[in-house]
């Protein structure tokens, strides 16, 4: 891959971009960083936006280092937080780094990868070294942040160790000695900090790339499973093929360029035919077919375009619908929609009833304190891809 399409392709900013490319012509082995709190066990596409970057950089060459925050994570990044970040135990951080290689590993090459963790260099420091530390930056410069100015606004408290976190991921990059540093564009505070810290411990400034935070399918905020707009790494590949059709038209260009391995001159082409008039399902179409083969095989994605195809062309329904055998005759429809796990949360399935999306044996279920017969087997629906059936034990 030329330095253009590895700096360029999915990304926003380099900072410096003439540093940067100094290093690559220069044919240095760039040691490339890439930081994770692992805060939570389970990931989406969105995530994988920059560890395709960070597989991009492994092809060309470089040394790829994944570090875990097993320390930082401890205190939480207040990055885009209104709040202060629930503490997570170091024991909780290491089992989700765990399930984290587990998903990357879909993409990125884990073997030729170094895996590090920061507590290994952290939890050595004395209360010197962290007001070394501190004294490169000036509250005023952590004052500047946007949360932070919200939180001012708000009147919410922010806490002084949260201070420490960009001094604690500065370090990191002195300890792993960074050319480099990947992440998202909330980030971007962070990776600078890593610069003037460098700097100060006699080492060259590391440079900084960032890539954009993937929009969900609902086409309005970042993706995350807090919003259930997100289509997550590990999900079966016909809910994956579904999830990707429903996202909105104007995504289907950003999702090509950042969830997929397609080429800019294909990418290209696919936006010509949007321009003049091609049906915005066709090309979704192939995007979840890319998007299904990357994460899981193409018989998977062809199996799943099947079914999409004979449940909403062919009006018909999945050939494998699971029958689950429940205690009790009669149910209430949020508690059967809990027990077979088709909805993330009863407060999902509220709104998912009240506008409409849930229905047994085809009929639109009118509230949620409706209770249901299941002493013959009934078919219950939630949104337009779940289904299962349920019947008396």
């Amino acid at each position: 891959m030329d330095i253009s399409t590895l700096l360029d392709r999915g990304t926003v900013e380099v900072i410096v971009r003439e540093e940067l490319e100094e290093k690559l012509k220069s044919g240095k082995k760039l040691r490339v960083k890439l930081g994770i709190d692992p805060s939570g066990a389970d990931l989406h596409i969105g995530h994988m936006v920059v560890i395709k970057k960070l597989q991009e950089f492994l092809e060309a060459g470089h040394h790829i280092m994944l570090l875990f925050g097993n320390f930082t994570g401890q205190i939480g990044d207040p990055t885009d937080k209104l709040e202060s970040r629930p503490v997570k135990t170091q024991e909780e951080l290491e089992e989700n780094a765990k399930h984290y290689l587990e998903q990357v590993g879909k993409i990125l090459d884990i073997d030729k990868v170094e895996v590090m963790w920061n507590a290994d260099w952290l939890g050595k420091l004395n209360f010197a070294d962290v007001t070394r530390l501190a004294q490169i930056f000036t509250v005023h410069q952590m004052l500047e942040r946007d949360m932070y100015q919200k939180r001012i606004e708000k009147k919410q408290p922010i806490y002084m160790h949260e201070f420490l976190y960009p001094l604690m991921q500065g370090y990191d990059s002195v300890a792993m000695e960074a050319d480099l540093e990947l992440g998202g564009t909330d980030q971007t505070f962070n990776l600078l900090a890593g610069r003037p810290i460098q700097k100060a411990y006699g080492q060259k400034p590391q440079s900084v790339l960032t890539v954009p935070l993937l929009v969900g399918t609902d086409g309005k905020d970042k993706m995350g499973k807090s919003l259930n707009n997100y289509i997550g790494v590990n999900e079966l590949p016909k809910d994956m093929y579904g999830k990707t059709m429903s996202i909105t038209d104007e995504l289907i260009i950003p999702y090509f360029e950042l969830a997929t391995y397609v080429s800019l001159e294909d990418i290209d082409e696919i936006k010509k035919s949007l321009d003049k008039g091609e049906n915005p399902k066709n090309l979704k179409m192939r995007l979840a077919r890319e998007i299904v083969t990357l994460y899981h095989d193409e018989k998977a994605a062809e199996q799943a375009e099947n079914e999409f195809n004979q449940i909403f062309k062919d009006k018909g329904l999945p050939e494998d619908i699971e029958l689950k055998k429940l205690k009790g005759a009669k149910w209430n429809i949020i508690e059967i929609i809990a027990e077979t796990e088709l909805s993330p949360s009863k407060s999902e399935t509220r709104r998912m009833i009240q506008g409409g999306g849930v229905k047994v044996d085809g009929k639109k279920v009118e509230s949620h304190e409706e209770e249901i017969d299941i002493t013959e087997e009934r078919l219950v629906q939630i949104g337009k891809r779940k289904f299962v059936k349920v019947i008396v034990k």
